[in-house]
């Protein structure tokens, strides 16, 4: 990030690999918060969140109400009726009486990709991008980066986390990927992972945001669907494509899979969906083809028994409702590092994804801070960017 301060989070390239780094230092603070008695601190009070929803929302819309909230954050929400909108006043009148109200951050969901930019240039107040139609989902990549980092953390793959433990055979032509314990201090959290998103990949948004942020941590990213669920240009996605999920299932290391967005269109260019389950759902033959080791992710909502089997969203191995607990956490972050002091929260220069991993001896997690005295002193809540952790009351 070439800005010290983030005032927007409308695309997960906003942010960068030293981005990404700070946000996933801020969730381990906020997480930990979420496991106390009472999980809420003093750190956004007098700030209003104001979350414009204008799509169909559950997980999203419910853990950016919470992470405000536990931030002792006022909200006000507006949805897609019940508002002006539907007596003509334009989205630009809407947000300008959001900011004349006292709003100091918007998060936004729209059908139209590209709202949230335009937003942003007409308001001063921050602006986050919860979903803009096929373009982006930042805020979702930062879940699904957190998830996998935090399995990292435990010794996966290598270690049996899950209920299954990675074999030689399991590994292909990767090789031995290196343990967490491992890590040289360069090396990226999810080098040596590879990773298929299979689905719906033309009208996901979350598809576009996942494969920059899984390449920005090391991951190798592979698409797999039939052509006519694909973007017509892939020419700028830093990824590979393959249309047969069968010739690359046993070589993958995570599963993440998408649903048939219909109301988008996706369900008009495949003949039938039974037909596209027997090619692309995970299914117990197939689930016999993945690795032990492999993980099962999903960003909902689940078609049970389209996308993936009944059963098998709730196996070991499935992180889905880990994907949806890490969401408060996550939020948490971006909402402080937008609103917390003047400007934002001031991001170090020198910080990399390195420091984002275990620390080899202890496996003990260290936020971002160079002041290590500051836990060996007896504290138990992390310090982030120098005092970010002490000012967000925790």
């Amino acid at each position: 990030m070439s800005d010290p301060f983030l005032h927007n989070l409308l695309s997960i390239e906003d942010l960068g690999e030293e981005g990404i780094a700070k946000v996933i230092a801020l969730a381990d603070v906020f997480a930990e918060v979420n496991k106390r008695a009472i999980p809420k601190v003093p750190a956004l009070r007098g700030k209003t969140v104001a979350l414009a929803f204008f799509e169909d929302s559950t997980r999203t819309r419910l853990s950016f109400e919470t992470a405000a909230r536990r931030l002792s954050a006022d909200t006000i929400t507006l949805g897609k009726t019940g508002s002006s909108l539907n007596k003509g006043e334009s989205i630009r009148d809407t947000v300008r009486t959001l900011e004349a109200i006292g709003a100091d951050c918007l998060v936004i969901r729209h059908p139209c990709a590209g709202v949230p930019e335009q937003v942003a240039r007409w308001t001063n107040i921050s602006v986050v991008n919860a979903g803009d139609g096929w373009h982006e989902h930042p805020t979702q990549a930062l879940i699904d980066c957190y998830t996998l980092v935090n399995m990292r953390r435990l010794g996966w793959p290598e270690e049996d986390v899950t209920g299954n433990s990675r074999t030689s055979e399991s590994l292909g032509s990767q090789g031995e990927s290196p343990s967490p314990r491992e890590h040289a201090p360069e090396e990226l959290p999810l080098r040596g992972i590879k990773i298929g998103i299979v689905g719906d990949i033309k009208h996901s948004r979350v598809a576009r945001s996942d494969s920059i942020a899984f390449s920005r941590l090391g991951a190798q990213v592979v698409l797999v669907s039939t052509p006519p669920l694909l973007p017509t240009s892939l020419s700028f996605w830093p990824v590979e494509v393959v249309h047969d999920l069968d010739s690359v299932i046993g070589d993958l290391d995570v599963l993440y899979l998408l649903r048939i967005q219909t109301e988008r269109g996706g369900g008009r260019v495949i003949p039938t969906l039974r037909e596209y389950s027997l090619l692309y759902a995970l299914n117990s033959s197939r689930r016999a083809l993945l690795p032990r080791h492999a993980l099962i992710m999903h960003p909902g909502p689940v078609n049970r028994g389209v996308e993936v089997s009944y059963d098998l969203v709730d196996a070991p191995s499935s992180l889905v409702l880990k994907q949806v607990a890490n969401g408060v956490p996550i939020r948490m972050a971006v909402l402080y590092m937008l609103l917390a002091a003047s400007g934002g929260l001031q991001l170090d220069s020198d910080a990399s994804l390195s420091t984002a991993m275990t620390h080899v001896e202890t496996g003990e997690w260290m936020a971002y801070s160079e002041d290590t005295e500051h836990r060996s002193s007896g504290s138990s809540t992390p310090s982030v960017s120098g005092q970010a952790g002490e000012r967000a009351g925790v």
